[in-house]
């Protein structure tokens, strides 16, 4: 199959993206808009916002993104911020998205958790609407703002949240910001029905994933790059079927990895750990859900047949609701069986 037609094929396959950030998705469009509400440090020129977004290392990107975050003053940003990232999910025919939301950055900037809620959820309701996108909610603790933080985002979960809630992570700068810290967080999260989703590894050793597995109950693991130099935890994820949240383009944009071309996600297929296809923050990376999809196909050397199988994958592993996994499975099936060609080998 010829790159032009694997790319048609990946731009209208049905997909579910479970690693994505709320404000990390702000695209240019959306950012301009932000940036001429509230003038000041970011640009609203698209092709200005371009230069904004190149980065020199993830201690950067941090930088960028609380940029970004600085922008959303209001429960109106909020609400234009959410049904916008919904309508660029649903024009790459994304139908189930569990969105990381970090509600505590804007409580402390001046946005009550009651506000923040009602705008997410009204954005949501209508996103689902409108435009045909479920979406789901994990709330992010700001992890280089401690423990503190980590309080604040379980109240906001455990007092706040809406039915659409349905995980607890834990994101931000992994170096000096221990993961055991956060354990009674987790495990109040997890009592409460929530399920957890720590990013770990992505910037640090197979150590901080471990502590993922062991001291927060991980039940995927949001990047796990370095799990690629640990044998035991390959082994231990296999085994487990836990899966990683892989976001190819991301971690070469942060340097977490080289470039594409050494990115371990070829060892974790290898190794037989479960793997997702996501973008992290698409617009800050030039990159979008479908092209993360492309470059893992190039990566694994996947036709049609192969990069289905990952987006079956992706629903599989969501917490998205049994009846939802089941058409969207099916929607895939449809779909990829519709385009098969007559004696073309699919899977090649």
């Amino acid at each position: 199959m010829t790159e032009s037609r694997l790319a048609a094929f990946v731009a209208g396959l049905p997909k579910a993206e479970l690693h994505v950030h709320h404000v990390g998705s702000a695209s240019p469009r959306i950012v301009a808009e932000l940036a001429a509400r509230h003038p000041g440090a970011v640009p609203s020129d698209p092709d200005a916002l371009r230069d904004f977004f190149t980065f020199r290392d993830f201690a950067h990107f941090i930088e960028v993104y609380l940029a970004v975050v600085d922008l959303i003053r209001t429960p109106e940003d909020i609400r234009y911020l959410t049904y916008e990232v919904a309508r660029e999910l649903a024009d790459q025919q994304v139908r189930y998205a569990e969105l990381t939301c970090t509600p505590h950055t804007s409580v402390v900037r001046g946005i009550a958790i009651e506000a923040y809620t009602e705008a997410i959820e009204d954005a949501r309701v209508a996103a689902e609407r409108e435009l045909g996108v479920v979406l789901r909610w994990i709330y992010d603790i700001p992890g280089e703002l401690g423990v503190p933080a980590g309080d604040a985002t379980l109240r906001y979960a455990l007092d706040h949240g809406s039915q659409a809630l349905i995980g607890f992570g834990l994101g931000g700068p992994e170096v000096g910001v221990p993961r055991p810290q956060f354990a009674p967080h987790f495990a109040a999260a997890r009592a409460a029905g929530l399920h957890s989703l720590p990013h770990a590894g992505e910037t640090t050793g197979p150590g901080t994933i471990w502590d993922a597995l062991d001291e927060l109950g991980a039940e995927r693991i949001g990047h796990g790059t370095s799990a690629a130099s640990d044998p035991r935890l390959l082994a231990h994820l296999a085994t487990t079927g836990i899966a990683l949240e892989v976001c190819p383009s991301s971690n070469v944009a942060t340097r977490a990895v080289d470039s594409l071309q050494t990115h371990p996600l070829p060892r974790f297929v290898e190794a037989g750990v479960v793997v997702t296809i996501n973008s992290d923050d698409p617009p800050m990376f030039s990159t979008t859900l479908n092209r993360e999809y492309q470059v893992a196909a190039d990566l694994l050397g996947l036709g049609p047949s192969g990069v289905a199988g990952l987006a079956r994958v992706a629903v599989e592993v969501s917490f998205a609701p049994a009846d939802l996994r089941r058409r969207l499975l099916a929607e895939i099936d449809a779909y990829t069986a519709e385009r098969a060609e007559p004696g073309e080998i699919i899977g090649s």
